[in-house]
């Protein structure tokens, strides 16, 4: 008996140390993807199969970096306010013509009626003074001036109205538009989606100051732009393309404008206004919120980022989104139809080798009929 027991405990102590090396011999399994997606054969492998199995080309896609997009700095007196009379530098077809419209007709106009009614008031002031005019005129009617006073202001709205209503005309008879952005207006931030892009969205917060910002988080650099008017996610739009915005709003009234691009349109709840721009000149251009919609009204800005088409489709990239035209591979759809081919013949209704020298035979069928019992009626 004291020799089965000394057995026994020689044993058991023979098979600790393999039960002791079962965790060191598991553990190199665990990192099986990684080492088969590097192109490590593994351990116990068979050393002949270079082919990586499942577990690779799933790990694959895995290690891959996220696609990353570098943003422009803006630059002095592009897009934002410099301190300079008048209005902002253009960038749209629309900006320009209305600009010109601004600057070489009504401030003209503007200054002629000035100028002939401050004319007008020096020689009533001089003419008819009591000094040289004791005797006041008892004038009441005069035909003449009735009819200038009435028709010159008819004229002067007229040669306002013209280039006016024109102006108008091309800036709400737009273009086909080359992709569509919906800019929805919140308390008080800014949202953009993509639907022609993959329907992605974004959220556009104002970038707060140093001093501001808490501990860890991001806040504004002269690379974002001016302050109150930087963004920690731009608006992002192609250069040379027709974009059209349908604007809206989830909450109160707002206003999305970009004084570069002589935009200025109404987000409204439960409606869907519309505008568009075509900005040839890559950049940053900002705007704000220009309607008064609450107590953060001034802390919403607008940052437009224009960029050529190649970085538009870099950054659509790192955002997740699809350029239009490309699609994602599609998988076999299992509820197709299977053609018929030799491959697709079951291997059951294939015929069966014969014996040497003999006629190939078929093979029997898969649910032959059964013979008839013993007992069963005879009927003859």
């Amino acid at each position: 008996m004291k020799l089965i027991g000394w057995v026994i405990a020689l044993a058991a102590a023979g098979l600790t140390p393999a039960a002791a090396a079962v965790p060191t011999v598991a553990q190199p399994q665990a990192s099986a993807p990684a080492a088969a997606a590097a192109g490590t054969p593994q351990a116990g492998a068979a050393a002949t199969d270079p082919t990586p199995g499942p577990s690779a080309v799933a790990a694959a896609p895995g290690t891959a970096p996220a696609a990353t997009f570098d943003h422009a700095a803006p630059v002095a007196g592009i897009g934002m306010p410099d301190g300079r009379m008048g209005t902002q530098d253009q960038f749209t077809p629309i900006g320009r013509e209305g600009a010109a419209f601004h600057n070489n007709w009504l401030l003209l106009l503007c200054a002629l009626i000035s100028l002939f009614v401050l004319g007008l008031l020096a020689y009533t002031i001089v003419r008819y003074r009591r000094a040289a005019h004791p005797v006041p005129s008892r004038t009441s009617h005069n035909t003449f001036v009735e009819v200038v006073w009435t028709l010159v202001p008819v004229l002067i709205l007229v040669a306002i109205a013209i280039p006016s209503i024109r102006l108008i005309r091309h800036q709400y008879s737009p273009p086909p538009a080359d992709l569509t952005i919906k800019v929805i207006g919140n308390q008080w931030y800014w949202s953009y989606q993509y639907p022609d892009h993959g329907g992605f969205e974004i959220v556009s917060n104002m970038l707060k100051e140093r001093g501001e910002a808490a501990a860890g988080t991001r806040f504004r650099t002269d690379a974002d732009g001016p302050r109150l008017l930087a963004v920690d996610e731009r608006l992002v739009i192609p250069a040379g393309a027709v974009v059209k915005f349908i604007v809206t709003s989830n909450d109160v009234i707002h206003s999305f404008a970009v004084p570069a691009f002589w935009t200025k349109i109404d987000a409204n709840p439960g409606i869907l206004n519309e505008t568009w721009a075509k900005v040839d000149r890559p950049g940053v251009y900002f705007g704000q919120c220009s309607e008064l919609c609450g107590a953060r009204h001034a802390y919403m800005p607008i940052a437009v980022e224009v960029v050529t088409p190649q970085r538009f489709a870099q950054w659509v990239a790192a955002k997740g989104g699809t350029m239009p035209g490309t699609r994602p591979a599609a998988t076999p759809d299992s509820t197709a139809a299977t053609q018929v081919t030799p491959s697709a013949v079951p291997a059951a209704a294939a015929p069966t080798p014969a014996p040497a020298g003999g006629a190939p035979t078929n093979a029997a069928p898969a649910n032959p009929t059964p013979a008839p019992t013993q007992g069963a009626p005879n009927n003859n």
